[in-house]
């Protein structure tokens, strides 16, 4: 079966012609896909039934995910959904809300979408790496997943505002399909969310990050670094290379002057692990000048040994940081109560 959602504008175009129907038709199929949220052909009442026909003859379907499981933060601003795709895998998605700044505006809406079942990165402290790595997801498969939240959301009279690929797996090893995914999702046919509104987090692909930098698109950039020296960095990321500390800096920098874009780096900070003071001086000494954000997390609880340092410590190593003169913030985590957080994500069902 093939996917409608898998389709670029242009490709949908060919695809109508090459049934023997005129051009315009494929706007009738790809407005209601990202905006109406059909699960099936049959819906698609934009379209003489006989073209509805045709598409199901052709092998084409709507690839839709399926709730299995959902759960809620205490705060109602963090939903994480367990969901089967269409060949039945499971994948977990997060939607993180914060309240507007405007008078009765809509809330800023994320969501934090996978890209692989598990990873094979193994993070000693992050969930989705210690279960081990099962496939790439492909395209479609993460449309379906934003897909199912903005119809969760519009059933609100909200909308997405914000993507973050920072949920199960390393985007950057799956690079064909995250950036099919991206550039569906951005253009102006498609879901047509602003490409400033989207985050790829990578552990460090250096490879991928230098593709990135090269596609013409003004999309975030996080990397994961987690320390400021490779002995210690090779602990927590142990497929980290012995050289990646300064190779990551270095992309970095290129990607900052290929696109103009601010890469953040992020630094999950774990009690007597990394957030010494000696430790945020080596770090404030290597990102010192070259115009980076830091964004310090403090470890959520996972299936490792790991704590979260204490509130007191946390400020003292941000303080060591922006006294150097480095941007750096204290992420506020969301939904750490509902395993929705960062490092948390995996497919069994929690809570």
């Amino acid at each position: 079966m093939k996917d409608l959602y898998r389709l670029m504008p242009e490709e949908m175009e060919k695809m109508v012609v090459d049934i023997g129907q005129q051009r315009y038709r494929a706007d009738q199929i790809l407005y209601p896909l990202y905006y109406k949220f059909p699960k099936d052909i049959s819906e698609l009442r934009q379209l003489p039934s006989a073209i509805r026909d045709k598409l199901v003859l052709e092998g084409f379907m709507i690839g839709s995910a399926t709730e299995i499981h959902r759960v809620v933060s205490d705060d109602g601003d963090t939903t994480k959904l367990l969901l089967n795709l269409v060949d039945g895998t499971p994948v977990e998605t997060v939607l993180i809300q914060y309240p507007s700044t405007k008078i009765n505006g809509h809330p800023r809406s994320t969501i934090c979408v996978s890209t692989q079942v598990g990873c094979a990165m193994g993070c000693v402290f992050c969930a989705t790496g210690q279960m081990g790595f099962m496939r790439n997801l492909k395209a479609e498969e993460i449309i379906a997943q934003v897909i199912h939240f903005a119809d969760l959301l519009a059933k609100r009279n909200q909308h997405i505002t914000n993507l973050v690929f920072m949920g199960m797996g390393e985007p950057l090893a799956n690079y064909d399909e995250t950036i099919r995914a991206v550039r569906l999702l951005t253009h102006q046919r498609g879901f047509g969310i602003g490409q400033r509104n989207i985050t790829i987090s990578t552990i460090g692909i250096i490879s991928g990050i230098d593709r990135l930098a090269d596609e013409d698109l003004q999309i975030g950039l996080a990397i994961s670094l987690h320390a400021p020296n490779d002995k210690l960095r090779q602990k927590l990321v142990p497929t980290a290379k012995p050289n990646s500390v300064n190779d990551l800096i270095a992309a970095g920098k290129r990607y900052f002057m290929k696109t103009g874009r601010r890469v953040t780096f992020e630094y999950a900070l774990i009690e007597g692990v990394n957030d010494s003071l000696e430790i945020a001086r080596e770090l404030a000494l290597l990102l010192k000048g070259n115009g980076s954000h830091v964004n310090l997390i403090p470890i959520n609880p996972t299936a490792g040994n790991f704590q979260r340092p204490n509130r007191k410590n946390v400020i003292e190593f941000e303080k060591i940081l922006y006294n150097a003169g480095v941007n750096c913030t204290v992420r506020v985590e969301k939904g750490s109560e509902i395993s929705a957080a960062c490092g948390q994500l995996r497919t069994d069902i929690i809570g």
